[in-house]
């Protein structure tokens, strides 16, 4: 339950150079950083190089680009670890440096200090503080319907400034959280602080299966509401109107993602979360 990045973010990140490619072109690859650090959760973080507009994108093609030898060090100011590169089956790719000790929480400012082949690449983040869950409802537009959509609830504290992000994960189908569709919110355009927002399932490239918004009856759904902070939001926003608005859901249209790494492209994030679960009659 506590993997949550899905794979998309990756291959879009992976086509963020905007080389004319009409004649192959020599090019220096950018290092790609996909981590973050959730509240009561230790580090990830996916390094890879950058793949150019007019490559072959799929499974195999993504393992020639992972970043296998960096020194990945995360601290909180007063301690630091090194994370260990580890395999998952459930990413990809599935190789991914993960923490041990360094545990997430709400306030804690976190840097990200990557060291390769002469480079160095960083990177900070807070997570703020999180806003629980307060209520999951499954709902139909008719009684007769084998499917339905999922509606959340939670309180946005009156008087903060929060950003948001809602993943859903169903138990048995996904393997890790998935953002939702449209599920970049900005308290900005709240009418009330009693937020009820319809959940559409995600866009999980590579899955094998069509891509359907809604859930269906007997699924066992996992809702994470993650709140963070504006860099994040940002680059959350870029990939959701690039899923939105692209053709082609691979590559980014026009631009590249926004980020707040160093010396490197993507994103690194501290998130408060809350996790909450509804079985579907």
């Amino acid at each position: 339950m506590k993997k949550s990045y899905c794979i998309l973010v990756l291959v879009f990140l992976w086509g963020c150079n905007t080389v004319d490619y009409t004649e192959e072109v020599a090019v220096v690859s950018k290092i790609v950083i996909q981590g973050y650090i959730e509240e009561g959760d230790v580090s990830h973080v996916i390094l890879s190089t950058s793949i150019p507009i007019g490559s072959t994108v799929d499974t195999l093609s993504i393992l020639k680009h992972v970043i296998l030898l960096a020194k990945v060090t995360v601290s909180d100011g007063s301690n630091s670890e090194v994370l260990s590169l580890r395999f998952d089956k459930n990413w990809i790719p599935p190789l991914v440096y993960i923490g041990k000790d360094l545990v997430g929480k709400s306030g804690k400012t976190y840097s990200l200090k990557v060291e390769y082949e002469g480079r160095v690449i960083e990177s900070s983040t807070t997570i703020p503080t999180s806003v629980p869950i307060r209520e999951l409802n499954y709902v139909k537009d008719n009684p007769s319907d084998t499917t339905g959509y999922v509606f959340v609830k939670f309180d946005d504290p009156v008087g903060e400034k929060n950003q948001y992000q809602i993943l859903t994960k169903v138990d048995k189908k996904e393997a890790v959280f998935v953002p939702a569709f449209y599920g970049n919110l900005n308290d900005d355009n709240f009418s009330s602080s009693a937020v009820n927002f319809q959940i559409n399932r995600g866009v999980l490239l590579f899955s094998g299966t069509k891509f359907k918004p809604y859930f269906t009856d007997g699924d066992f759904i996992f809702v994470k509401l993650r709140t963070m902070d504006k860099a994040a939001f940002d680059f959350w926003n870029d990939y959701q109107n690039e899923v939105v608005n692209g053709v082609n859901p691979i590559f980014p249209a026009n631009t590249s993602l926004k980020s707040n790494i160093v010396g490197g492209v993507g994103i690194w994030a501290g998130y408060g979360v809350s996790v909450v679960s509804l079985q579907t009659p």
